[in-house]
Formats: structure tokens, C-alpha cells, sequence
């Protein structure tokens, strides 16, 4: 039976006849997907000043990421290359929506970003990025007060660290590891 799903990170739905794996638009795991009409999702949250200066930052990382991963889904030079950073701009563009939603903003910031034809330099770019995203994220949860900002951070320390995997495994196997 078809029923409908949302994710407790992003609050997109999906349709299936079971969860998801993994939200097919922000990449949380799924542990943070229900079923739609038991799902509680919020992002009219009471920010402390530290708070706002986080989800702020973070915006800002996911507007830079994702406009960098759309720069190299179309330059790359490496057909897989161009489908995984296609993939990865799509999750990164919804991590910036979430932000977004919890600072009240009309609309996500464009970003203007660089990247390289060479699949192995984006790589070792995207692989830079992740890992100072989770480190950003990490901290960011612990010195929240509020339980659903860190629940977020929480979840893209997570979601993250699987975009971490995918380049270490590509630049691994680039090398002939």
C-alpha cells in the first residue's frame, strides 16, 4: 500500500510504499523519516543569539557547496562525476532550504562559486568542503540549546560524512587504491 512519508530534517514528503532509506532530497538517514500524519516537523524556532550566527554560517556553507557542486556537475570531466555532483548539489540546495526556513528568509542567497574541469581536483575539492562542514556542524550541535537545531546539525553531520565517503572512495579509486 502507498502511503505518503516526510522527513524530519527537510519536512519534504514522499510517496512509496515504504521509507526511504535515505530522504531523496536532503539525505537524512532514515531514521528521521515517518509517515506523513505522524511526522512533527517545525522550523519556527526561538533562535539564541549563538544560534542564528550558526544556522547563519551554515546557510552560507550550503549556498557555497552547492553552487559549487552545480559548477562542477557541468564541467567535470568525468560522465559519473557529472551525475554525482549534480546529486550532491540537489541535497546541498535543500540543506541551504532548511536554513532558510529556520532564519526566516524569502529566499535561499545565490552563490557564486568556482570549480575545475579536472573530476580529481573537484573531488579533492568536495572532499575539503565536507570536512569542514561536518566539523562546522559538529561544533555548531554541541553548543546548541535548542533540541531542533541540533537535531539538524545533527543529521547533516551525518549526511555529510556519507558525501565524505562517496569522494574518499572516487579519490581512492582514482589512485588505484
Amino acid at each position: 500500500m502507498v502511503k505518503l512519508w516526510r522527513c524530519l530534517i527537510c519536512g519534504d514528503p514522499y510517496i512509496g510504499e515504504s521509507p526511504p532509506s535515505n530522504c531523496p532530497f536532503c539525505g537524512a538517514h532514515g531514521e528521521f523519516i515517518r509517515e506523513a500524519k505522524e511526522a512533527v516537523v517545525f522550523f519556527d524556532v526561538p533562535l539564541t543569539e549563538k544560534d542564528r550566527a550558526n544556522a547563519e554560517y551554515a546557510l552560507q556553507v550550503e549556498v557555497s557547496n552547492s553552487t559549487f557542486y552545480f559548477c562542477a556537475a557541468e564541467e567535470t570531466d568525468d560522465p559519473e562525476g557529472k551525475l554525482l555532483f549534480k546529486a550532491l548539489g540537489k541535497v546541498e540546495a535543500e540543506h541551504a532550504s532548511i536554513w532558510k526556513k529556520i532564519l526566516k528568509l524569502p529566499q535561499v542567497p545565490e552563490g557564486h562559486e568556482s570549480c575545475h574541469r579536472e573530476n580529481r581536483k573537484n573531488l579533492e575539492e568536495s572532499h575539503a568542503r565536507e570536512e569542514r562542514a561536518i566539523n562546522f556542524y559538529r561544533k555548531a550541535a554541541q553548543e546548541s540549546d535548542h533540541e531542533r537545531i541540533r537535531q539538524i546539525f545533527t543529521a547533516l553531520v551525518t549526511i555529510e560524512t556519507d558525501h565524505l565517503h562517496l569522494s574518499k572512495e572516487r579519490l581512492m579509486h582514482n589512485r588505484g587504491l
